[in-house]
């Protein structure tokens, strides 16, 4: 199977996944900060409120919220795909068991939405919680896979 993929698709292919990964970080990042400000929109009193709503953090945290779902779960399947098809096997270990954790934690976080439209406080602490978790083990994400970066890069030279 591997044979039928060109050389150098192979190993070009595998900087996508951490390319995609250092952007999905960013967005995680800006993605949180408009849930801040869509938070202290919603608990603002009444002349903040209104020039906060103009801002629309609540739209624009959602749609990116949705995007940065959807980009994480193709990201994790495509790190996968790759590290198979280069090396005939997955490698079990920390970024791959929090890679996996982190998809399930935004999938999660991103199944409150009905809930938290509908007002239920510990949906709402639930999906802070959750983000907090995923903001923090994304950084260390970033970190290891860094590190396996590097192995790549050493054994190519």
């Amino acid at each position: 199977m591997t044979a039928d993929i060109p050389e150098l698709i192979k190993v070009w292919s595998q900087f996508g996944h951490p390319i995609l990964m250092w952007i999905l970080f960013g967005l995680t990042i800006y993605t949180s900060y408009l849930g801040i400000q869509w938070r202290q929109t919603r608990t603002a009193d009444k002349e903040v409120k209104k020039e906060l709503l103009l801002k629309d953090f609540k739209t624009r945290h959602y749609q990116l919220s949705s995007l940065l779902l959807a980009l994480m779960v193709m990201g994790n399947m495509g790190g996968m795909a790759i590290t198979y098809i280069n090396n005939g096997k997955l490698f079990v270990g920390p970024h791959l068991l929090v890679g996996l954790s982190l998809t399930v934690m935004i999938a999660v976080s991103a199944s409150l939405s009905p809930l938290m439209q509908k007002g239920h406080e510990l949906a709402r602490y639930t999906h802070i919680t959750l983000n907090i978790f995923i903001v923090s083990l994304f950084g260390w994400q970033a970190i290891s896979g860094m590190d396996i970066l590097t192995k790549i890069i050493d054994r190519m030279s």
